[in-house]
């Protein structure tokens, strides 16, 4: 895994001021204006006018919503077997949701689609970034807005922040990173740079103890289909996709 002081931020001329100073906040790491000799084989946070991009070599990787715009609408929503893990019978009033490993957001993305309040959690201060820049370009569109404003991004770790929450929240997500597939080629590009700045959860117990601490109605959780249980914890139920399953565990006097 590569860690922040490998990572060079460059800004371009054209980029937000507020943007590079924040993101020099959060990496504490100074942006330059152009790359370093010794820039080869690492990965790069580039700053423009387009927002955020993370590259290496040939890969890029940009963090938005723009393409699951379709998906919103109610026919497709109501098809997502997110959403249908996570509805909730006689529900009434706003929901909410807490996105334990919000990654680039278009899990919680759904959730708020589907009328979820939803509060994200991303320990990667490269990848929040990235979110946070998705999020900062979706106000400005107009079939996004209405959805990413029922989102709110925290940077860091949620084993440490969901237990310090003050409301208990409807429901919690879990979606730990899965373990690297040997073919590298199964792997989506995005993916290939996503896995060399985040590893695979490490105390799956700790993540799923963290979950129930906050006292949710219930827990979905992410796995891969032929994937172990987390933390070898069996739910309630499941629904299964072609690739992916959500475990679903009912909270009601659990622990």
């Amino acid at each position: 895994m590569k860690t922040v002081e490998n990572i060079i931020v460059c800004a371009g001329s054209d980029a937000d001021t507020q943007l590079v100073s924040f993101a020099e906040e959060q990496l504490q790491i100074g942006a330059v204006g152009k790359l370093p000799d010794n820039s080869e084989g690492r990965l790069v946070l580039r700053i423009d006018a387009e927002g955020l991009s993370l590259t290496e070599g040939g890969l890029v990787l940009k963090a938005d919503f723009s393409g699951m715009i379709r998906r919103l609408t109610p026919h497709n929503l109501n098809r997502e077997i997110l959403v249908k893990a996570s509805r909730f019978k006689n529900a009434a009033g706003t929901l909410t949701a807490a996105d334990a490993t919000a990654g680039l957001g278009e899990d919680s993305l759904l959730l708020a689609a589907a009328g979820f309040e939803v509060q994200m959690y991303e320990r990667n201060p490269v990848i929040a970034l990235l979110l946070y820049d998705a999020l900062r370009r979706a106000e400005k569109n107009p079939d996004l807005a209405p959805v990413t404003e029922k989102m709110r991004l925290c940077i860091g770790d949620s084993a440490g922040m969901l237990p310090e929450l003050e409301f208990s929240p409807d429901l919690v997500l879990l979606d730990p990173m899965f373990p690297q597939r040997k073919k590298s080629g199964l792997i989506k590009k995005k993916f290939q740079l996503l896995q060399q700045l985040e590893e695979p959860c490490r105390d799956e117990k700790q993540l799923l103890d963290a979950a129930f601490s906050c006292s949710p109605r219930k827990i979905v959780i992410k796995r891969p289909m032929k994937g172990p249980y987390l933390a070898e914890y069996q739910p309630d139920y499941m629904l299964k996709g072609n690739s992916i399953r959500y475990d679903c565990i009912v909270c009601a006097g659990k622990r």
